[in-house]
């Protein structure tokens, strides 16, 4: 698998922003992804950086509703990887912070 096809997309909230102050980086990725392809997916998309520790959780769907017809939304996997001290930091984040 391609590094861009593990990670899908970067998290953007307010929590994972101010997170970004410890050198923690959230991303949406590739459900059957562990965490060694999540870690060697991250050092080569960004260049430069190092991780030091992935910690991975499933994202259950949601029920939402329209009208009267209900449904839950799509389940997704959510990895938080944490880059070490002399790492390079990403600098996709850097502008949003």
């Amino acid at each position: 698998m391609n590094a861009y096809d593990i990670i899908i997309r970067p998290i953007i909230t307010e929590k994972s922003m101010a997170d970004g102050a410890y050198r923690k980086y959230t991303f949406e990725v590739d459900k059957n992804a562990n965490k060694f392809q999540i870690r060697e997916a991250v050092e080569k998309a960004f260049p430069g950086t190092k991780v030091a520790s992935v910690n991975t959780m499933h994202v259950r769907g949601q029920m939402r509703r329209q009208g009267r017809t209900q449904g839950y939304t799509k389940s997704w996997k959510k990895a938080i990887v944490t880059l070490t001290e002399d790492s390079k930091t990403i600098e996709f984040f850097e502008g949003m912070m």
